[in-house]
């Protein structure tokens, strides 16, 4: 059975070890998520003490993925604190294992994501993936938007650069229709 979380600053840190080796897989796969191949297991560890340090500020939500016991998965929200932009947050770094991928763990980690977003005071997310990546199908299908395309955006975890498509979910209530109509029989 899988089960997601919301990580506190205390569970992140025990957890690094675990995430390291999900970072690690996940690059030596080919994952388009920041680095480059093949990446040392002192690097994956300072990225996550990065987290870590994020989460303990109230920067960054992390969410995990468990099956059976063991960590399988994780997503990142990064709340940005600048006072114009506290509705929004950036959706980051969804890995997933490979022994866990195609069962549905990417899809309940969006989902608690998003949750732990709205709960945060965020009503429009934003986030990227390499074209053609199943995270870009996986966006799809959860209602994301796709705005654009920039070329040569990052560089592969072989190295070579790759585009990018940004999408973005606004998580705001719905506005009724007759609130709608009424704001364009006013203009």
């Amino acid at each position: 059975m899988i089960t997601t979380r919301v990580l506190d600053a205390a569970d992140a840190a025990h957890a690094v070890a675990a995430l390291s080796d999900l970072l690690m897989e996940a690059v030596d796969a080919g994952a388009s998520v920041s680095f480059i191949a093949p990446l040392s297991r002192a690097e994956a560890e300072a990225f996550w003490q990065e987290v870590v340090t994020a989460v303990m500020t109230g920067r960054r939500l992390l969410v995990v993925a468990d099956l059976d016991g063991r960590l399988v998965g994780t997503v990142q929200v990064d709340l940005c604190p600048m006072p114009n932009q506290v509705h929004r947050g950036e959706i980051m770094k969804l890995i997933v294992a490979l022994e866990a991928r195609r069962s549905g763990v990417g899809e309940q980690l969006m989902e608690v994501a998003e949750a732990a977003a709205c709960a945060a005071g965020r009503t429009l997310l934003t986030l990227d993936t390499r074209i053609g990546d199943t995270a870009e199908r996986l966006y799809r299908r959860l209602g994301w938007t796709p705005v654009g395309v920039i070329p040569r955006f990052a560089r592969s975890s072989r190295g070579d650069f790759e585009d990018a498509v940004f999408f973005y979910k606004d998580l705001s209530p719905a506005v009724p229709a007759a609130s709608i109509a009424d704001v364009a029989a006013q203009g």
